[in-house]
């Protein structure tokens, strides 16, 4: 499950975990621990380094420059791996129930490695490898989307988490020719809208995910061509990476 970017050196950055302020907008109840992903007591997936919460609001602020009735809604952010583990897993177990097929008895299946490979381009395999951390657990990625300022999310043309090739960040712009006034053509914008305030901030954007942009982690690293990524993963164990 080896990335390009797990072959970045990291610098592991004593960086602090912060709490999102209040000025973002996140997305509540939280997707993941609705369905019972194993946060713990006094975990929060509203947390991120405090770096990356400073380029977020930059990002909201370019955003009201450009829309002033849409604001940033976060979907997900920091992931302990215990919980990128859960995640993964379900992920799984949803697609091959979806087609059909036991995962307990078929893990050898020619089926059952397509649907791993398949979930592995959207879901970080949950290493334990300090050198390999998935990104949300390095408090530098986030998930988010655009909504109206009283909160409503915007149709983006397909929803956070799919695995299928509409999730794409340019997927539509094939479909622009059915004109100007099309769904497609609309979809697009608020990708490329979303896309373009958080690339002004600093960030980078998951090659196959429409709402994942991280800094700071080893994928930031790769595509900006930094020598090293600044963040590892931070454990909720340890008091000296997170503050409130």
């Amino acid at each position: 499950m080896l990335k390009e970017w797990n072959k970045i050196p990291i610098l592991y950055s004593m960086e602090p975990l912060m709490r999102l302020p209040k000025e973002i907008f996140c997305i509540k109840p939280h997707a993941y621990e609705s369905i019972g992903a194993p946060y713990g007591k006094g975990a929060s997936p509203w947390m991120l380094r405090k770096e990356v919460i400073r380029r977020l609001l930059l990002a909201e602020n370019y955003l009201k420059e450009a829309e002033s009735n849409l604001r940033l809604a976060v979907f997900d952010a920091w992931r302990p791996i215990r919980v990128q583990k859960f995640m993964y897993d379900y992920t799984i177990n949803q697609e091959c129930f979806s087609r059909g097929i036991d995962p307990s008895i078929q893990e050898d299946s020619v089926e059952f490695i397509e649907i791993v490979e398949l979930v592995s381009k959207f879901w970080a395999f949950p290493s334990l490898e300090k050198s390999m951390p998935p990104p949300h657990s390095t408090g530098g990625a986030i998930d988010l989307t655009l909504a109206t300022i009283d909160g409503n999310a915007l149709n983006m043309g397909g929803e956070i988490d799919s695995i299928e090739p509409v999730s794409a960040p340019d997927y539509y712009l094939k479909n622009e020719h059915l004109g100007a006034h099309s769904s497609a053509c609309l979809w697009q914008s608020r990708r490329t809208l979303l896309t373009k305030v958080l690339k002004l901030s600093g960030f980078v954007q998951h090659p196959n995910e429409w709402w994942h942009f991280s800094y700071g982690d080893q994928l930031w690293a790769w595509s900006t061509n930094a020598k090293a990524g600044l963040y590892g993963a931070v454990d909720d164990s340890d008091s000296n990476f997170i503050t409130v």
